[in-house]
């Protein structure tokens, strides 16, 4: 990964998308047997013929339609989805995107080279933003000045909590301050340009190698006016040394983030978490303080806003741990597929706790496509749900056991392949419901279906789960409904860390 990201000065982030094949558009009948398998889970037999009855007349009347209008579109984009998929998952939400869709994850540094440690804020965010940017010595300068400043001054108005806000209302004070001052307009404009945000936040975490829930929850719903809500990356340093990521999801997923965290973590790791280079400073211009005009009223918003943000994310129960019993060395010895462990795992720990089966959205990613961004994988199939009952009854021998849970096995692990291969049928639903709307069709009848939402449909998964990689790095994001569950894992040799949020 090195070489890659070192190389060349000459090559550019998506220098190389061209080459890649453009997003396909599934056969319609494929995606549509799919959905019906997908959905079999949540009925009984007479809802799942309505269900079918449904689809056949979908297949056979608007839904042709819709298909060959989402080829035409396909033909005039490399990637049919990528505006649609931008704007319907995240930039239409007028939820505040800052508490429900952003992520958010620990820096791992603890289990080597940074122990908490009260002191080492700024040493160890100058030596990680280092290895990110390689221009450390800058850094250090200025985010100690910054420090100081922040220490001998009174605490400001936390201008930044206005981010948090539901979008509408938060787009609107914005134009309040541009409105308010012109010179508003400018420093708004040097923090959209910049590259990314270093939060330096007075808490100390507790964390350990086995249990990151402190450090992971205020990584994720802290102090809001050290975060910009609506930040591609935030990095934020603790008091104590620790570290989280915390980031704006519309422009990008987690792996993206995760493979340049990794491979600054390489670069800490070599170098024992130490600044190992010149202590020679540049003479260079200290940081400038970002003054907004502010009038009373944007004062009484920043204290409603804060009041707000602190009464819902006092209603988020989370926790992070390490399951240490064992690891991906294990699992690949029995020739399992990791991944596909944890969500079986998943499944019967749901189906055990509930009585039922629990409708699941895993990410599948599909940036070998042009602009590839995501898929859906649906965990709780037929073969998922019958291997749940006979671990639950005792009548069942070991043997049938097995022989259900490796169906269950090979039946997700087929269901990631096609859907990294642009293969899933999700997304493919939510393009011809795209193109009826955008054609001022009627919302057919499929979309309507008890069967679309009970699966999962339309953002309403129970189970909000994604794997964060074969890494040290974990990350977070809150469920897609109320009732729900977001988690989220991490897969080592020796161990599974988990991240669960209600």
């Amino acid at each position: 990964m090195e070489k890659q990201v070192l190389g060349s000065s000459e090559e550019r982030t998506f220098q190389y998308q061209d080459s890649l094949p453009s997003l396909p558009v599934p056969p319609l009948d494929e995606s549509l047997s799919k959905y019906l398998d997908a959905v079999k889970p949540f009925l009984n037999e007479e809802e799942y013929q309505r269900t079918e009855d449904i689809v056949k007349k979908f297949e056979n009347g608007i839904g042709k339609e819709l298909h060959q209008k989402l080829l035409e579109r396909a033909k005039m984009r490399r990637n049919w989805l990528e505006d649609w998929w931008l704007n319907v998952a995240y930039l239409d939400l007028r939820i505040s995107t800052q508490i429900h869709c952003n992520m958010g994850g620990p820096g791992p540094y603890i289990e080597h080279c940074w122990p908490p440690k009260e002191g080492t804020q700024i040493n160890r965010a100058c030596v990680n933003i280092w290895h990110t940017l390689k221009y450390w010595e800058l850094l250090r300068v200025q985010l100690t000045y910054i420090q100081k400043r922040c220490y001998s001054e009174p605490d400001g108005p936390g201008l930044a909590v206005l981010t948090s806000n539901e979008r509408t209302k938060w787009a609107e004070l914005r134009e309040y301050l541009i409105r308010l001052d012109a010179k508003n307009l400018a420093l708004l404009e040097k923090i959209q340009r910049s590259l990314f945000v270093v939060g330096l936040d007075d808490s100390s975490p507790r964390a350990t190698p086995e249990d990151y829930t402190e450090l992971t929850r205020l990584g994720l719903a802290g102090d809001p006016t050290v975060r910009w809500g609506d930040k591609s990356y935030n990095s934020i340093f603790f008091s104590n040394g620790t570290c989280s990521a915390f980031c704006d999801h519309s422009p990008f997923d987690a792996m993206a983030l995760i493979t340049m965290l990794s491979y600054a973590e390489k670069k800490i790791i070599e170098n024992e978490g130490k600044w190992k280079g010149s202590d020679n400073v540049r003479d260079i211009p200290l940081p400038e303080e970002l003054v907004f005009t502010m009038d009373q009223k944007i004062i009484n918003e920043i204290g409603c806003t804060k009041e707000l943000y602190y009464k819902k994310v006092s209603d988020l129960q989370l926790v992070s741990y390490a399951f240490t019993s064992f690891g991906k060395a294990l699992i690949r010895k029995k020739k399992l597929h990791p991944d596909t462990f944890v969500q079986l795992a998943l499944q019967l720990a749901y189906y055990k706790c509930h009585g039922r089966p629990g409708c699941c959205y895993e990410t599948a990613m599909t940036r070998r496509f042009y602009h590839g961004r995501t898929e859906t994988i649906r965990p709780c199939t037929v073969e998922a749900v019958e291997w749940c009952k006979s671990m639950l009854d005792p009548s069942e021998s070991n043997y049938q056991r097995l022989q259900l849970m490796h169906k269950a096995f090979a039946k997700h692990n087929k269901m990631r392949k096609e859907c990294e291969n642009g293969k899933g049928f999700d997304r493919h639903l939510l393009g011809l419901l795209l193109i009826a709307q955008e054609q001022g069709l009627p919302v057919p009848e499929l979309y309507g279906d008890k069967a679309f939402t009970a699966s999962g449909g339309g953002g309403n998964f129970v189970l909000s789960t994604s794997l964060t990689g074969y890494t040290r790095f974990s990350g977070s994001a809150l469920p897609m409904v109320e009732h729900g569950y977001g988690f989220f894992y991490s897969i080592r040799d020796d161990r599974y860390s988990i991240v669960i949020e209600n």
